[in-house]
């Protein structure tokens, strides 16, 4: 179907005429529509954001307020705008969604901004992570990080910790130029010099020949950002089988590339990467531990990673907001409740800025260690 905005807008006026935008019968159910990725590049983090999805419905119920919530899955099949934004309006057009999440790639998310603004539809974003993105619209909030506010950190840590010389390498769209910049101007402002800056295709596997010029130039380190998942594995690998590591070159990233759920695959190349981020399975907290616990129940020996955790979030945030609105699901009053919310996360607590409609939470400097035979970012300082 050719869905526009425009059209879904006027179709949503006319056949709500008689009631006030919002308002609903006792008996019908909150829509959530999800947007993730189920096939593609990026189907296995589509996995562990559905998983966090379910695991709180499981722990929760289906009926917040008096209204059972529906869950409407949709694949977007990786980082194709044009997917996500037409599956975007189906669901608001046909499937009558009250509220839009997911969003694994910034494409997709941006795609969205025009659709989420002129249908007044509240929009989370359990991914998503370039800066800017829900200033876009009033109606768009995130549940997950920036990447630049992850790399901006990694920056200062690094130049505070004797690396003179660092090369960039970061995936070429949106949260690579992000990681780029912010990493770059926090380094040089505290004495640190960029040795060389470079992108590669966000569909690639095959990072040797950008490692390999990096490994020619002889930096301290490498400060790298690509997505999690396949892409990080195969950027691990890279690394390791180029020599980096035994040239002396450390690795520095945000926490990425060493998610928890792709360690396994990376293997012990992994010890001693120092990342910034803002959840680590053994992140010592009661919430981490009931969450670890109750997601090992009903999953069994599955890994468990931040893509889990912001899935989770999203819901609870949407089941705090629909408490404190009775219910309701007009969009400015959902939006209102919204604003400054403050969960208490497996990760830590967590804001959702009045502002920004990003999250406030700690940023933890986390290196990789090997406990009980498995592998897990150790957290040993905190923002």
């Amino acid at each position: 179907m050719n869905w526009t905005a425009s059209a879904i807008v006027a179709g949503i006026i006319a056949s709500t005429v008689t009631l006030p935008a919002g308002t609903a019968l006792a008996a019908d159910p909150v829509r959530v529509g999800v947007i993730s990725s189920n096939t593609g590049q990026f189907s296995d983090l589509g996995e562990r954001v559905n998983a966090g999805i379910r695991l709180y419905m499981k722990l929760n119920g289906d009926t917040v307020a008096g209204r059972k919530v529906e869950l409407i899955f949709r694949d977007d099949t990786g980082p194709f705008p044009d997917v996500t934004k037409r599956l975007a309006l189906e669901l608001i057009a046909r499937d009558k969604v009250d509220i839009l999440t997911g969003f694994i790639s910034t494409p997709g998310a941006l795609a969205t901004v025009p659709v989420a603004t002129e249908a007044k539809k509240p929009t989370l974003l359990i991914q998503a992570a370039t800066s800017g993105i829900t200033e876009r619209s009033p109606y768009m909030a995130r549940l997950s990080y920036t990447v630049g506010g992850m790399a901006a950190p990694m920056g200062e840590w690094a130049a505070r910790h004797g690396m003179r010389r660092v090369y960039t390498v970061v995936a070429d769209y949106g949260p690579g130029f992000d990681a780029e910049a912010a990493f770059s101007k926090a380094f040089t402002s505290n004495g640190g010099t960029i040795a060389g800056n470079l992108r590669a295709p966000l569909t690639s596997y095959d990072y040797a020949v950008f490692l390999e010029r990096v490994k020619n130039e002889k930096p301290d380190a490498v400060f790298a950002f690509v997505p999690a998942g396949r892409s990080a594995i195969a950027f691990m690998k890279a690394f390791e089988d180029l020599g980096l590591a035994r040239a002396g070159i450390k690795l520095i990233t945000t926490g990425d590339i060493v998610a928890e759920a792709g360690l396994p695959a990376v293997g012990d190349p992994a010890l001693g990467v120092i990342s910034t981020f803002h959840y680590s399975t053994v992140h010592e907290s009661a919430e981490n531990t009931a969450f670890l616990k109750a997601f090992r129940d009903a999953n069994g020996d599955v890994d468990v990673d931040f893509l889990t955790v912001q899935g989770y979030d999203t819901m609870d945030a949407i089941y705090q907001v629909l408490k404190k609105t009775g219910g309701d699901t007009n969009p400015d009053k959902f939006m209102a409740a919204l604003s400054g919310l403050k969960l208490n996360s497996p990760r830590g607590p967590i804001t959702i800025n009045a502002q920004t409609r990003n999250v406030d939470q700690t940023i933890y400097i986390r290196r990789v260690e090997k406990r009980n035979g498995k592998l897990v970012n150790v957290e040993f300082d905190k923002l």
